[in-house]
């Protein structure tokens, strides 16, 4: 499965690579889950169902939407369900900031309580949002008495104003049909037969995403909070079985876009720490992701350079078109040994044409 939304420093791109050398391991963690790309693309050899998998992301917007769809995927489905709209987007964005604090306390201090209304509209608005500050809180623009007006002082949480995504047809749960020529095909065949168009259509595929993403969750456990409250011995070795980390931590702030992951604190350091204290026990094989440069691994870790997509950052020739050349998954001893799926790797330290 894909991603259903759009996230900064996602890595399905190397989510491959990454299970080549994890494996099939009977116990998975992962602490940083965002738009939880590697997990969705778990091989379907791997007998995923069958497994503990447990993640965790400290955003509660993010892991607000995942245990909502875990819970109740056709109320999710329901308040995504709708067209690109530029009023919409800012009054939207600007209700999820409102609460987006109580949200986070709530999460906290309920582990059944979930908002499957936020959820929807979060997904539905970072699908269509360009850029970073999805839900960041840091612009001047705040709703007062009803209205969207710009403010000049810092006083709470407001949002910034920017044009939807038009480039093309949405991303994620908005991404274009993949197929409306004819009658249809698979799921969606009967429902275009009836003559319900294109909106029904439409409507029945982002369900459609939501539960695949549900029944994919069903055996989860989800997480919202600190990434070092699942890496502990309980969540992990304490099993006996041989634990698959993932860790792919907002990277440091020296080497990111400011506007990037501004709720998160610095822990890049502490990741590394946590790495190599544990690097060597036989029951954990780790996966850490960082740019070159920003982890130094002791012997016995393995470095495989990548090149990421870019994204925004591809235009022009700043931090991000650099950063994008960069990337670097470090492996811990444990790990499984290389396969075919790293000949792109490249040696660090040697950037390849532009």
């Amino acid at each position: 499965m894909k991603a259903p939304f759009p996230y900064f420093g996602g890595k399905a791109a190397i989510a491959d690579l990454v299970w080549s050398r994890l494996g099939d391991t009977p116990n998975y963690v992962e602490p940083f889950f965002g738009s939880g790309a590697v997990l969705l693309a778990r091989p379907d050899d791997h007998c995923w169902w069958d497994r503990i998998e447990t993640v965790n992301d400290k955003d509660g917007l993010v892991a607000n939407f995942w245990r909502a769809v875990k819970h109740d995927p056709e109320a999710v489905a329901h308040w995504a369900d709708w067209p690109v709209n530029e009023n919409d987007l800012h009054a939207r964005h600007a209700w999820l900031v409102s609460r987006k604090d109580s949200l986070q306390e709530r999460l906290e201090g309920d582990p059944d309580y979930f908002d499957a209304k936020i959820a929807g509209w979060w997904v539905w608005g970072i699908c269509i949002w360009i850029g970073s500050g999805w839900c960041s809180g840091e612009g001047p623009w705040k709703v007062v008495n009803g209205r969207l007006v710009k403010s000049n002082t810092d006083e709470g949480r407001g949002i910034h104003r920017q044009l939807p995504h038009l480039g093309n047809a949405g991303r994620g749960i908005n991404r274009k049909l993949p197929h409306l020529g004819d009658a249809g095909r698979g799921i969606n065949r009967k429902f275009l037969r009836v003559g319900h168009g294109q909106c029904a259509a439409w409507s029945q595929h982002i369900r459609n995403i939501v539960f695949r993403l549900c029944d994919r969750l069903r055996g989860v456990r989800i997480c919202c909070g600190d990434w070092s409250r699942i890496v502990g011995p309980a969540p992990t070795y304490t099993h006996g079985v041989i634990t698959s980390v993932f860790l792919d931590p907002p990277y440091s702030h020296a080497e990111r876009d400011s506007d990037i992951y501004r709720m998160e604190m610095e822990c890049a350091d502490a990741v590394r720490e946590w790495c190599i204290k544990n690097g060597d026990n036989p029951l954990l094989r780790i996966a850490l992701c960082g740019y070159e440069g920003e982890h130094a691994m002791p012997d016995g870790w393995t470095a495989v350079r990548w090149t990421a997509n870019g994204g925004y950052g591809n235009p022009g020739n700043g931090r991000g078109r650099t950063n994008k050349y960069r990337q670097v998954v470090w492996f811990s001893p444990h790990c499984l040994s290389p396969t075919n799926g790293e000949q792109f790797s490249l040696p660090l330290g040697q950037l390849p044409p532009r």
